[in-house]
């Protein structure tokens, strides 16, 4: 056990864990009392689990394996709704980053060394909107299916002549991560941290996914997410080939909703790919509550601040994202709005 120090340096520093302990069973366990949750949420027990996947589906950023233990948390059955949304909105006048002009000075910062700025009528309010074209040759360029639309914002995620009209109960989209922060803190809740809403995706199970370990079981969709040809040939044999409106399919073994599908959740953690490497050889420790690296790095824009997206959505495709796995995990910028990126909150446990 000769690395034993180093390991434990790596998780205190980089993980910011509260303790360590022996971990032998990694297993949910239910906590004996369980606080009555606040409306709209559900208690979400105390316990261990083995966060990250190192099996074939798994990406490389969804490993190594290690155990984690958390303490109990109030999560939000479902994702944010735009009738929530509006709620917040009303009573605080908050206008979210895709309603704002593009600040020039900040995204420069994110642009490598040159750049000259772009044509002022690029640098108006808008956000990203999935539009592929007829034909597409390359799956590892997403300008063929991703595209800027000034106009687009949570009021009007699929362009500036859409709206939300009839979409009250669907997810709220185009939110970055300043713009959640701002409604968790408004209605004082916070963002899950990596590890929370992994554990509470899980449903109590070890498995691919809450339900099994098939994606489609007995033929059975249940989770909002993409059919046939990504990504111009969406067959929408699970009935939506957007958004969802929330509790449309079943909840996990926790209560909660759409932890899988319809549209990716933001965390609390700063985005790095080497993360769980970190966190190596979860034979020998358990890493209590933790909350990530102290900052972001992704070496494929690393001037570009990101933190973790989960869950994926229903853009999530075998044949390209798929990323409706508990463990898989993504990097976004933080001034990011997208068609299929929404989030929800959770309140800590006040003994």
């Amino acid at each position: 056990m000769k690395n034993f120090n180093s390991i434990v340096v790596m998780l205190l520093s980089l993980w910011a864990c509260t303790s360590k302990q022996s971990a032998t069973d990694h297993q949910a366990k239910a906590s004996t009392k369980q606080p009555p949750p606040p409306e709209g949420m559900v208690y979400i027990p105390e316990g261990a689990f083995v966060m990250g996947n190192e099996g074939e589906e798994a990406s490389t950023v969804e490993g190594p394996e290690f155990a984690v233990e958390l303490s109990g948390f109030y999560m939000d059955v479902t994702e944010v709704t735009n009738a929530q949304f509006r709620d917040f909105v009303n009573a605080t006048g908050y206008q979210t980053i895709a309603e704002r002009p593009v600040d020039w000075e900040e995204l420069k910062k994110q642009l490598p060394e040159g750049v000259e700025r772009p044509a002022d009528s690029l640098l108006m309010p808008g956000s990203l909107i999935f539009a592929p074209m007829p034909e597409v040759a390359n799956l590892y360029d997403i300008s063929q299916w991703w595209a800027w639309q000034t106009g687009s914002d949570w009021l009007h995620p699929y362009g500036s002549q859409s709206n939300i009209e009839g979409k009250e109960n669907h997810p709220v989209v185009h939110i970055a991560y300043e713009d959640a922060e701002a409604y968790a803190k408004w209605a004082g809740k916070r963002l899950p941290t990596e590890a929370e809403w992994e554990y509470a995706a899980r449903g109590g199970s070890q498995q691919s996914f809450a339900w099994g370990e098939e994606l489609t079981p007995d033929g059975q969709y249940l989770a909002n997410f993409f059919q046939g040809i990504f990504p111009g040939g969406n067959t929408v044999l699970d009935g939506f080939d957007k958004t969802a409106p929330v509790k449309s399919y079943p909840p996990n073994g926790y209560g909660l909703y759409d932890m899988i599908g319809n549209v990716w959740e933001w965390t609390a953690n700063w985005y790095r790919p080497d993360s769980h490497l970190l966190t190596k050889n979860k034979s020998i420790t358990v890493c209590r509550n933790p909350t990530g690296p102290e900052s972001s790095f992704d070496p494929q824009e690393p001037q570009v601040p990101k933190r973790v997206i989960k869950g994926g959505s229903f853009l999530c495709s075998d044949q390209y994202c798929s990323n409706y796995r508990p463990s898989a995990r993504m990097a976004t910028a933080i001034d990011s709005g997208q068609e299929h990126l929404g989030f929800r909150c959770v309140r800590d446990v006040i003994n």
